[in-house]
Parts: structure tokens; C-alpha cells; sequence
């Protein structure tokens, strides 16, 4: 086990190395940081150079994949983090140092245990994108076929490994203080981190989510999922059908294609909505770097190593929540959040209701970019804060990725407005769920499906309750509390238990 001087000192080191690069500039001279936290950014920064631009992608990639993970996600977001610090954070996505091409190779080999002649008739050395946990380079099968593949980088792992063990160490101190530090409980979200890059670092895994994306989203035509080759797929290599598109980042080639970039914007708000809300299983890192838009005007979706569930009930209460803000009808999305358990029920609900008609009556309506995002978090973060709700971590992920879907639709589209896009679909989705007929399907199903287990249960029953044989049942034993001792007097006890039945088996046996 790592010892607490190992954390420590990693963490010190994180923070120097944000310092160094000027990173830490905006927390220090932000007037809502907290007095503590200003000290130590001063304290982290004295005795380093401060470069007259902030170089946020140089410091999170020297601090390692984790990191890199954060940026990717800012990177979506102008609107938070400005044009300067997204534009520098964008190269995070796809663009990082590559490893040398010998390395690859022995990675292919090893994965398969075969010569890459026989899996690839041809392999680009150069990368066409290198990320914080894989490179893909473009390769043809030995049947003919133009592929990507990729492959993890070697010894990422480990890095994992050590960075997120460190985080958990640092998230087991904070949260121990109390407070409103326990209240946002951040070892379970660093746990549900931790399961996020389990699941990411196993690219089989991988292969299975994109095809099960893929079943899903028939519905939406205009947003595709490349086929998996599963002969040339294995846990450290994934090969996958070749895309030929435009990066949903590059405006101006998308523009010189003629592709309708508003039209592309509603598209991936659609898409997501279709995974999110109706299908429930819905592709959580949809930035710019894993977006493409091909020659047909289709949107393919690339990186399948981060994915999110939400049952149905959750869904349920999603759509409703959204709904309901899109409506104005706070008093439901209040209603929700107390049947969810979100707000602690000593709370007032008609409380509860007034303060989200303060966040969300400014906004409704409003195009993104007329929305003044940082008014609108203030606002929401003093109502989690005044009603004690705790953090929710299994919703992060779905919280994740509708910033990154914000971030590039608005990126694609400064006009959109999110709620109106995202009504129909909604609306829609509520009315075939909660309507009358779903409610008969629902219940019907549920009774058959009661009758279907009638036989299994009773003879479960029966086997629990066998036929009474010759020896008549067993009185029922009072509960006794056990005296836990050592074994000396474990012994003692136990000769004179036994000699104890020796006597009275001695006087009664006459009888």
C-alpha cells in the first residue's frame, strides 16, 4: 500500500507543475475562491516562472492521462474556461506526442500472439490520432479492407493506477473533514471515476459498447457507429470500419463542404437525447476530437471506451426534470427531485420550488449564448448547497457528457436554443411512456411475468418446506450472545460443558 508521504508528495507535485505553467492564475484571482485555497495557490506558485499565457494542455499533459481526461472535457467549454484556455486545451483531444511506431507493433504482436502479416496487410506508421490512453492509426486488412486501429499506449495502466489511488487517498482526507466537503462525497465520485478508466482500458469492452450503441441508435440514421472488426480485436487492440469525414471542429472545412452546421447541431443534441433518454445507454465522450461529419452529411461518433447507463426510472425522472424546466413547470421538477431521494425530505417542497424558479425563469427561452452560464451555476450550486443534496454519482457521467453536447452544438451552432431543440423529442418520449397505453403495457406485462415465476416459486417453496419425516420438528432456539474468548478458555469452558452433561446423564439415566 501506498503510504500517505507518496500521496502527498504527488499531489504537491501536481500542483507545482499547474503553477509553473500559470494554470493555477484563475483560481487565485477568482474573487469567489475561498481564502484557504487562494493561500495555497500562492504558496504552490512561489519561486516559479509565470508565463504571460497560461499553458493549461502543457501542465495537464505533463501531470498524465487523468489529467488529460479534465481537459478534454474544459475543452468543450468557452463559455467557462474562455476562447484563449479551450483553444489550447483542444489539442488534448487528439494530438498529444505519439509513441514510436516499434512500440505499436510489439503491442499488435503481443495482443495477438501472431505476425502482423497475417492480421494487416499494411499499417500507416505515422498516427492519425494519439490520445491520453490510445493512438489509432489507419491500417488494410489482408482481405482488402481500409480500418483504424488502435492500440493502448504502453504502460498506461500503471498510471492510471498510481494517479487515481492518490486521488482516492486525497478524497478519504477531504471527505473525512465533514461538512460541506462530505455533503459533495468525493470518494464515491472518485470511484465512480476509477470504474469509468476500468472499463476504457479494455478495448474488448470497448468493441462490445459500440456495437450495442450501435442496435441502438437505428432510430437515428443520421448518426452512425463504425463496424467492429472482432477477428483483428483484442483487450489492448481494437480495429474498427474507417471513417472518411470532416472533424466537427474544423468549421471551415465543414462550411466549404456545404454541410448546414445548424442542422448538424440539432442532430447531436437529437442523437444524444435518443441515447440518453430513450435507449438508456448513451456514449459519454462525445468532444470534439471523437466527431465527424461524412460526405453524406451523417455525424460518426469515434472513442467508445466511456460509456453511461441510466435505468428507466432514472430516465423517467430525467426527461421529466427537463421537461419540466422547459415548461416552466417547476413545481413537478420540484416534485421529482423529493421522489428521488436528491433533496432530503425535511426540506419544503414549495421552498424547493421557488428556488428553481429563480435559476430557471432567467434563462428559459434564451439562446446559449445570451445565457450567462457562471449566474446560472452560482444559482444552482446555492440551492445544492442550501437544501443539502448530495452529490449523485452515477449521474456525473450523464452531467459530463450534456456539457460536452452543449460545448459543441453551441460551437457549431452560437444560435441554438437547447430547450426548444430538445422539446419534441421529450415531450414525445414522456407521452409514449407515461401515457395510458404505456401504463396498461406496462402493467399487463408485469402481471404476466408475475404468473410466468408461479411455478418456480412454488417449487422453491417446496423445497424449503420438505414433507414431515419420523423425527417431529425442531423447537424453535432462543438467540444467546457468545462470549468471545481465548483458546485457554475456550478449552476450560468446553470440560466443563462436558463434564456438566456427565453428571446429568448420570443422575437422570435411572429415571
Amino acid at each position: 500500500m501506498t503510504r500517505p508521504a507518496t500521496h502527498i508528495f504527488r499531489l504537491l507535485k501536481w500542483g507545482r507543475t499547474l503553477a509553473r505553467h500559470g494554470a493555477l492564475r484563475g483560481i487565485e484571482r477568482d474573487p469567489v475562491t475561498p481564502p484557504p485555497v487562494r493561500r495555497l495557490v500562492r504558496l504552490a506558485r512561489f519561486g516559479t516562472f509565470q508565463p504571460k499565457e497560461p499553458a493549461y494542455a502543457d501542465a495537464l499533459e505533463a501531470i498524465g492521462p487523468a489529467a488529460i481526461k479534465l481537459g478534454q472535457t474544459l475543452a468543450t467549454r468557452p463559455d467557462l474556461v474562455g476562447e484563449n484556455a479551450a483553444r489550447d486545451l483542444m489539442r488534448l483531444q487528439d494530438t498529444l506526442p505519439p509513441v514510436p511506431f516499434d512500440k505499436i507493433e510489439q503491442e499488435i504482436r503481443k495482443a495477438f500472439q501472431r505476425p502482423i502479416e497475417e492480421l494487416f496487410s499494411s499499417i500507416d506508421p505515422d498516427p492519425v490520432g494519439a490520445a491520453s490512453i490510445a493512438q489509432v492509426h489507419k491500417a488494410v486488412t489482408a482481405d482488402g479492407r481500409t480500418v483504424a486501429v488502435k492500440v493502448l499506449r504502453p504502460g498506461v495502466e500503471r498510471e492510471f493506477a498510481r494517479a487515481i489511488e492518490t486521488y482516492e487517498w486525497a478524497a478519504a482526507q477531504v471527505e473525512s473533514m465533514g461538512g460541506e466537503l462530505a455533503r459533495l462525497r468525493p470518494r464515491l465520485t472518485i470511484e465512480t471515476f476509477k470504474r469509468w478508466t476500468a472499463r476504457e482500458l479494455d478495448l474488448r469492452r470497448e468493441a462490445a459498447s459500440a456495437s450495442e450503441l450501435a442496435e441502438g441508435m437505428e432510430a437515428e440514421p443520421e448518426f452512425v457507429i463504425p463496424e467492429i472488426d472482432w477477428q483483428r480485436t483484442a483487450g489492448r487492440v481494437l480495429t474498427l470500419e474507417w471513417i472518411d469525414g470532416i472533424k466537427i471542429a474544423d468549421h471551415d472545412a465543414l462550411d466549404a463542404a456545404g454541410h448546414d452546421r445548424k442542422h448538424l447541431a440539432a442532430t447531436l443534441v437529437h442523437a444524444f437525447l435518443r441515447q440518453a433518454i430513450s435507449e438508456g445507454f448513451f456514449h459519454a465522450d462525445l468532444h470534439q476530437g471523437n466527431l465527424f461529419v461524412r460526405p453524406d452529411g451523417k455525424i460518426a461518433a469515434i472513442d467508445f471506451g466511456i460509456m453511461g447507463r441510466i435505468d428507466r426510472r432514472a430516465r423517467l425522472w430525467l426527461a421529466e426534470i427537463l421537461y419540466g424546466l422547459i415548461t416552466g413547470n417547476y413545481k413537478r421538477v420540484a416534485e421529482i427531485h423529493f421522489e428521488a431521494g436528491y433533496v432530503p425530505s425535511h426540506h419544503n417542497l414549495a421552498e424547493f420550488t421557488t428556488a428553481l424558479r429563480a435559476v430557471g425563469e432567467p434563462i428559459r427561452g434564451l439562446p446559449v449564448k445570451d445565457i450567462s452560464i457562471g449566474h446560472m451555476l452560482d444559482g444552482l450550486f446555492a440551492i445544492t448547497r442550501d437544501f443539502e443534496m448530495p452529490t449523485q454519482p452515477h449521474l456525473l457521467l450523464l452531467q459530463k457528457t450534456m456539457v460536452m453536447i452543449e460545448g459543441v452544438a453551441t460551437s457549431l451552432d452560437p444560435d441554438i436554443n437547447m430547450w426548444k431543440t430538445a422539446k419534441p423529442f421529450v415531450g414525445e418520449w414522456l407521452r409514449s411512456e407515461l401515457g395510458p397505453e404505456a401504463a396498461i403495457a406496462d402493467r399487463l406485462r408485469e402481471d404476466f411475468a408475475t404468473l410466468a415465476r408461479l411455478p418456480e416459486l412454488i417449487r422453491r417453496v417446496e423445497a424449503e418446506l420438505p414433507q414431515r419425516g419420523a423425527a417431529p420438528p425442531a423447537p424453535p432456539l432462543r438467540d444467546i450472545q457468545v462470549i468471545r474468548v481465548g483458546v485457554r478458555w475456550k478449552y476450560m469452558l468446553t470440560a466443563i460443558v462436558a463434564a456438566g452433561v456427565g453428571i446429568a446423564g448420570t443422575l437422570l439415566w435411572p429415571f
